[in-house]
């Protein structure tokens, strides 16, 4: 993904994205040079500026010619993530307010793929001590990527342990700092997929025990 995309999804539109990496990559220049870099019609980039110039993005450096100098990326992304974990606590107690958090001890089932595998990734993304990871080696390989440094990684695949999926369903195992774990059964068939997640502290031990002792099989 481009960084114009990364900025649209922070906020900015398409043309306000467009016009700052611009003038990132070409330091101070004028409108028309901005707008032919840009890919950006001609008509609209003065209006774009000028909202960049509101957003303290971009500064004019003179008036005539005109011309435009961007402000610190540096200092934009750190207000973003300033204002980002500002609406993100803000919608937690939101949440808070409309419903308890589910009790500990609940399983919830999850069905289709991308249900399993969002919630997978958000386990393994979330780890900040351990993470035990049992399945097919090239997916564990692309979550142990996704890991948090200093995390504790335990994997293994699952041979010559007693099955616990029917035939043609493809077990994948994953518990986080003893806190949560999601046991999926895979398929060939993405709405097929299906699987189990859960906070229960027994059941998250279980999944963290028969991962260990997948690994001292091998």
């Amino acid at each position: 993904m481009e960084a114009h995309h990364y900025l649209q999804a922070l906020g900015l539109t398409e043309y306000e994205a467009r016009a700052y990496t611009a003038l990132l990559s070409l330091g101070r220049a004028q409108p028309a040079k901005i707008a032919r870099h840009s890919h950006i019609p001609r008509p609209k980039v003065y209006e774009t500026l000028e909202r960049l110039e509101a957003r303290g993005l971009a500064t004019r450096t003179q008036v005539s010619p005109l011309e435009y100098a961007p402000l610190s990326a540096r200092e934009y992304i750190t207000r973003a993530d300033r204002e980002f974990r500002g609406r993100l606590e803000g919608l937690e107690r939101s949440l808070a307010r409309l419903a308890p958090e589910p009790a500990p001890e609940a399983v919830y089932p999850l069905r289709g793929e991308g249900a399993v595998m969002a919630l997978i990734e958000d386990i393994v993304m979330n780890a900040s001590q351990s993470l035990h990871l049992a399945g097919d080696a090239g997916l564990v390989a692309r979550l142990e990527a996704k890991v948090q440094r200093g995390v504790r990684v335990s994997t293994s695949s699952m041979t010559g342990l007693p099955a616990i999926a029917a035939e043609g369903q493809h077990p994948f195992l994953v518990a986080r700092d003893g806190d949560a774990a999601v046991v999926a059964h895979l398929t060939d068939s993405s709405e097929s997929a299906h699987g189990v997640h859960t906070h229960n502290p027994v059941i998250v031990r279980l999944v963290e025990g028969y991962i260990a002792l997948a690994a001292k099989k091998r």
